[in-house]
């Protein structure tokens, strides 16, 4: 059996449903890959929290658009698997938060640190990397 087509106009006839189509989404946050890059974040602002770390930097003009954003965890943190959740909670945590919060032309780098990432509530996560970008973006007097 093969799938429905979609109606040409748009809009499904009564008692047809749409076709299941898999639209993909451009995301909003690009992923740091390159060493200097993290370097560079690493070397402008900082703020601490009881769970991360965020470093951020404003790119020049001209370099990439959009929102990026990198994720680190020392062996400090503990073995791969924990990590690896550690990342995995951070990953998630920007996606929520930086789309609203971030700025575009920015660079984020979030570490994870060590027993209170991987620990702490999904909720404090949240509410630190939410307190973290308001004080890194304050206007400085």
């Amino acid at each position: 059996m093969t799938p429905p087509e979609p109606p040409q106009d748009g809009a499904a006839s009564p008692g047809e449903t749409p076709p299941a189509v898999s639209v993909c989404v451009r995301p909003a946050l690009t992923t740091l890959r390159k060493r200097a890059d993290f370097l560079a974040a690493a070397r402008a602002c900082k703020q601490a929290t009881s769970t991360m770390i965020v470093q951020a930097r404003r790119r020049p003009p001209g370099q990439a658009e959009g929102i990026r954003v990198g994720f680190t965890c020392s062996k400090k943190v503990g073995n791969a698997v924990t990590r690896n959740r550690a990342r995995r909670r951070l990953r998630e945590a920007a996606r929520q938060i930086l789309p609203r919060l971030g700025r575009d032309g920015w660079d984020y780098v979030l570490v994870g640190r060590r027993n209170a990432t991987v620990d702490a509530p999904f909720e404090t996560l949240l509410r630190d990397l939410t307190y973290a970008l308001k004080k890194l973006h304050a206007e400085r007097h």
